[in-house]
């Protein structure tokens, strides 16, 4: 029997993150005979290179974690991943000043590993020195995918900006999951000739369809029967801009005594926004509920999904917000390609909260309905897009991609 093809994708980790959640749809979808994925993340964890890393199939894990303390810790989508039978390899965190060490990492694991057919780089703020060293390594197929269509402030996202110059030169292929994305990242010379390819960030549609069953239980089980219930999925950070979000949701509660919030997500700044709702008086009425497995029943106990984000590439969540029927009040900075439906309004952040608060208000009301047909014909369905990626991956080009 013939071996399948490996695609290595290279991420910063593999926690439930929008990229990730997305490779993991497409990944579902493979014939896993034909076509296998492993992972390649990064960790601060790892301390003695390459020879110490941490392999997510067995004895392997188990060897190291117990020669070494300081092995990458378990994330989000690990177990499925060895379920679908991938591997897990981890490389030191990119942190400017080890370049050389990391160079070095890099170039030993690509001449101990050369039986991946394609690697995919999700990870663009260093996809310029990992997929050249691949490439002379012996990789037949080099893709680097923009997912994001900003950095953050400061010194990483100069240094960000820095290391991506250049870097539509140094792939065989370049995809991004919007235009903003692609141009971001590439520089609108590479989006003019067409060297990049659009590929929107497709989602399992079924999944998220509005079913009114599931919406009683969900909001039965939260205690939140007859509430104006509002909601937003993303990481606890910079870009997601949850002081703005809670900001309008205060202003809602003026409004509407019996609005809720649900907020699903993990991250490094949830603390302080849990202590921005006892600041801002609406502690008893946001609900904090980490990361979620069943997602798609809390998208259904909701009436709205807010994104006030500074920045996105294509939010999946936004599609599967969509997905389940939901009305969107999103940032103006958002990708216009995110709105696959009727039920997006785009608003400024610059805007005072009050004015999301009223649009939101002015908004209820409305009848929910499903979208899935909707969502497919714009492109957004996995089981579709799956066909496009396996013609891909077993070397056809990437004509068939959308």
């Amino acid at each position: 029997m013939t071996k399948p093809i490996r695609v290595l994708h290279v991420l910063g980790g593999v926690s439930l993150g929008g990229a990730e959640s997305r490779i993991m749809d497409l990944y579902r979808q493979m014939n896993r005979e034909e076509i296998q994925f492993d992972f390649l993340v990064h960790s601060s964890a790892v301390k003695r290179g390459f020879q110490e890393m941490w392999q997510a199939d067995g004895g392997a894990e188990k060897q190291n974690a117990e020669n070494d303390i300081n092995v990458r810790k378990p994330q989000f989508y690990d177990e499925e991943i060895r379920s679908l039978g991938g591997h897990i390899y981890v490389l030191p965190k990119f942190k400017v000043y080890n370049y050389f060490s990391y160079r070095k990492s890099v170039k030993t694991f690509f001449a101990a590993h050369r039986e991946f057919g394609v690697v995919q780089g999700h990870m663009t703020s260093t996809a310029g020195i990992y997929l050249p060293i691949a490439k002379k390594a012996g990789a037949p197929v080099t893709v680097a995918h923009s997912r994001n269509a900003g950095v953050v402030k400061g010194a990483k996202g100069l240094a960000t900006r820095f290391f991506r110059r250049g870097l539509a030169k140094k792939a065989d292929y370049c995809f991004a999951c919007s235009e903003m994305a692609g141009q971001d990242v590439f520089g609108e010379a590479a989006m003019k000739t067409g060297q990049v390819k659009v590929i929107y960030n497709a989602i399992d549609v079924s999944r998220f369809t509005y079913d009114e069953n599931v919406r009683r239980e969900a909001r039965a089980q939260l205690g939140i029967d007859g509430a104006l219930v509002l909601g937003h999925v993303g990481r606890f950070q910079y870009q997601k801009n949850h002081p703005y979000l809670l900001e309008v949701f205060a202003e809602v509660c003026q409004r509407r005594p019996d609005a809720r919030l649900l907020l699903l997500g993990e991250g490094e700044d949830r603390s302080a926004m849990e202590e921005k709702c006892r600041q801002l008086g609406i502690a008893d009425r946001v609900h904090f509920l980490g990361n979620r497995r069943d997602a798609e029943r809390f998208y259904q106990a909701m009436d709205f999904f807010l994104l006030p984000s500074f920045f996105e590439g294509l939010p999946g969540v936004l599609v599967e917000a969509q997905a389940a029927g939901l009305r969107c009040i999103v940032s103006d900075t958002v990708t216009k390609e995110a709105k696959a439906t009727d039920l997006v309004t785009y608003l400024s952040i610059e805007e005072p909260p009050a004015r999301w608060a009223e649009e939101i208000v002015k908004q209820t009301g409305y009848a929910r309905r499903d979208t899935a047909r909707e969502l497919r014909q714009a492109g957004f369905d996995v089981r579709t897009q799956a066909e496009g990626y396996r013609r891909f991956y077993l070397g056809e080009g990437a004509a068939h991609l959308r």
